[in-house]
């Protein structure tokens, strides 16, 4: 699955669920964005997962690369990408990085249904 289209079914699950497409569609569009590009082996792909709790949407983005854990850094002022983990920090209640199972890891971003 590519980055457009782990954004387009996040869509999906969201108006089924009743939820407000942003800014969570956003974050999705982020995570899945940078495993496709730093994370993943293209034929591998990345796997998109979607949770709802009472209080709590979680997002989780998973590739083929554990080897290459993101970190949000701070580019330069003139620099045209490098700030996909900063928005996720700025939107997300909480995120994190969990490896495993190999070669993999997961991100994940979770943000409080109150907030959306």
């Amino acid at each position: 699955m590519g980055a457009r289209l782990a954004r387009l079914l996040a869509e999906c699950r969201l108006r089924a669920w009743g939820l407000p497409l942003d800014p969570a569609a956003l974050l999705v569009a982020e995570l899945a964005a940078d495993a496709a590009l730093h994370g993943s082996d293209r034929r591998a792909g990345l796997r998109l997962s979607l949770g709802v709790t009472d209080t709590t949407l979680r997002i989780e983005v998973s590739d083929s690369a554990g080897d290459r854990m993101p970190g949000a850094g701070r580019p330069a002022a003139d620099a045209e990408s490098g700030r996909g983990l900063l928005l996720v920090e700025a939107l997300a209640e909480r995120w994190g990085v969990t490896p495993g199972p190999p070669p993999g890891k997961t991100v994940r971003a979770e943000m409080t249904l109150a907030d959306l």
